[in-house]
C-alpha cells in the first residue's frame, strides 16, 4: 500500500482576500481546482529545472544521460513534450520519503504557505474531514498527521480553532426545523464519540486551542455534549437551503455557551471518482496513477482512496484579511 498526500499550497493569490467575499467557491470545487492548478504548477516548474546546463536531464538529484535517456527522454526531448501537452516524469515533481508520496513535493508548498509575520498576530482555523469509509481506528493518526502538516506549512506551534468534520452529516431541509429534524437521524453517533478522544488529545498538547463541530443539530449537540470531556467550543452549520438557525440550536448554543458559525462548505468534498480524475491519464489529469484499462500505461495501479482533507484559514488580526488559506488531502492506494 502507498500512502498520498496531496497539497494545493496558498490558494490566495492576486493579494489577501477580505473575510466572508461574497460568491465564495464551494469548497470541493475550491479543492479540486486548486490541487489541479498546484499539480499543473508543479510540472512545469520541474521542466523549466530539467536542465543542469549541460544538456542532460537531473532528476531527484541524480544526473541522467545517455542510456538513461531512455527512461525519462533527454532535457530538449522532456521540455518539448511538455510544451506539447506531453507528460512530465511524475519522479520530478513529487517526491518520497518513509513510505508516503507527496504530490506535489512540500518543498514549494512550505516556501509559499509560511506566514509573513510571528503566528502571534493570526486567527489560525483548520477544518478537518474524515471521509467515509475508513476505520474509526485511524483517525487519531490521521488527525495528527492532518494537524502536523497545516503546522508545519505555515510554520506556527498551534491552531486556534479546529473544526471537525464527519461523514454523514448535512444541514439541509425546506425549512430550519425540518434541517434540524433530519439531523437527529444522521451520521454515526458511536464512530464520532469514539473519535473525539483524539480530537481532545491535540487540544491537550497545545496544537489547538479551541474545538469546535460542524453540522450539529439541537439532538445531537445535547447528546454530545453530555458524553465528552473537552466541550466544543463551536458549531459550524451550513444554512444555505433553510435560511436561519432552528430555534431549538440557538437556545442550546445560548445556554452551553457553545458560538454557532455559518459556512459553505460540500460534505462530500473529495469523492472517490474526483480523486482518481484528478491524479489519472486522461484530459486535466496529474498522470500519476494507471488508466483501468491501460495494461501498458504508465502510472500507479491500485485502488484509491480518500480518508482525509484539512482546510486551513490564516486571517490577519488586526487587518481582517485572510493571507493564507490551502488544503491538505490524505489517501490510500491500495495496490493491486
Amino acid at each position: 500500500m502507498t500512502k498520498l498526500i496531496l497539497s494545493t499550497g496558498n490558494i490566495v493569490s492576486g493579494g489577501p482576500s477580505i473575510i466572508r467575499k461574497p460568491g465564495a467557491s464551494r469548497s470541493n470545487l475550491e479543492l479540486t481546482n486548486s490541487l489541479r492548478s498546484n499539480f499543473l504548477a508543479a510540472q512545469e516548474h520541474a521542466a523549466e529545472h530539467a536542465h543542469n546546463g549541460n544538456g542532460t536531464l537531473s532528476v531527484n538529484g541524480k544526473v541522467n544521460g545517455g542510456a538513461n535517456d531512455s527512461a525519462y527522454g533527454s532535457a530538449e526531448t522532456l521540455v518539448s513534450a511538455t510544451h506539447a501537452g506531453g507528460r512530465v516524469p511524475v519522479s520530478l515533481w513529487t517526491s518520497e520519503q518513509d513510505g508516503v508520496l507527496y504530490v506535489p513535493t512540500l518543498s514549494n508548498h512550505h516556501h509559499d504557505a509560511r506566514l509573513q509575520e510571528e503566528p502571534s498576530q493570526y486567527d489560525i482555523t483548520v477544518k478537518l474531514f474524515f471521509l467515509s469509509n475508513t476505520p474509526v481506528a485511524q483517525r487519531a493518526q490521521h488527525a495528527q498527521e492532518a494537524l502536523s502538516l497545516v503546522l508545519r506549512s505555515l510554520d506556527a506551534p498551534s491552531v486556534d480553532l479546529l473544526i471537525v468534520s464527519f461523514p454523514g452529516m448535512s444541514f439541509e431541509g425546506d425549512c430550519e426545523w425540518e434541517a434540524d429534524r433530519k439531523n437527529a437521524a444522521q451520521g454515526n453517533d458511536s464512530d464520532e464519540l469514539g473519535t473525539w478522544p483524539a480530537v481532545e488529545a491535540l487540544h491537550r498538547a497545545g496544537l489547538a486551542k479551541r474545538l469546535g463541530l460542524a453540522e450539529y443539530g439541537s439532538e445531537k449537540l445535547a447528546h454530545f455534549l453530555e458524553q465528552v470531556q473537552v466541550r466544543p467550543a463551536v458549531n459550524q452549520i451550513n444554512i444555505k437551503n433553510c435560511c436561519n438557525v432552528p430555534p431549538p440550536l440557538a437556545k442550546l448554543a445560548s445556554e452551553q455557551g457553545i458560538e454557532l458559525l455559518v459556512h459553505s462548505d460540500c460534505t462530500d468534498i473529495l469523492p472517490k471518482g474526483t480523486l482518481r480524475e484528478l491524479l489519472g491519464q486522461g484530459p486535466g489529469g496529474a498522470g500519476l496513477l494507471a488508466g483501468p484499462d491501460e495494461t501498458n500505461e504508465a502510472g500507479l495501479r491500485g485502488d484509491l482512496a480518500p480518508q482525509w482533507v484539512i482546510k486551513y484559514t490564516a486571517v490577519v488580526r488586526d487587518r481582517g484579511v485572510i493571507e493564507n488559506k490551502g488544503y491538505f488531502a490524505g489517501a490510500q492506494l491500495e495496490n493491486e
